[in-house]
């Protein structure tokens, strides 16, 4: 399966730093995401693990990710790839995408963009089931910033 593109925008009536102090609260950012949990840090703003859990299918899914972190901005933009396998399944998972905030006037513009890669057996089962699970993903994130940091 070739990799596939998303971008999100949201508008928030909350300053960059403050944006920037909730989008990096790693434990916090867990609970957004159903499907992620046991996130650790190893280093902070650099390294990460955590384990992604879902049901894709007939596929029970539970990939250890390695998450490094590059390309910090503090309060403006920052690059994570994360990347891991599920053993049992024959699959791979490899994500990279940057956080970008920038000031418009009073509000705060929050961009998330990049590219998600699954192959191996769960890929199997088409891009559009894949596709839907990604929009799940940016949904959940995107409802709690927009409820956390005052979406306008």
């Amino acid at each position: 399966m070739p990799a596939m593109s998303f971008s999100r925008d949201l508008r928030v009536a909350t300053d960059p730093a403050t944006c920037w102090a909730v989008l990096t609260d790693v434990p916090r950012l867990v609970t957004w995401v159903s499907i992620v949990d046991h996130a650790t840090e190893i280093s902070p703003l650099q390294k990460y693990t955590a384990v992604l859990m879902d049901r894709v299918g007939p596929f029970k899914l539970r990939a250890d990710l390695d998450i490094l972190v590059s390309e910090v901005e503090p309060a403006r933009h920052i690059r994570v790839r994360a990347s891991g396998e599920d053993r049992q399944v024959s699959s791979r998972i490899a994500v990279d995408a940057v956080l970008d905030l920038e000031q418009e006037a009073e509000l705060t513009r929050i961009r998330v963009a990049g590219d998600y890669e699954v192959v191996g057996r769960v890929a199997t089962l088409g891009a559009g089931m894949i596709r839907q699970k990604a929009a799940k993903i940016l949904d959940e994130f995107f409802s709690h910033a927009a409820s956390e940091l005052g979406a306008v």
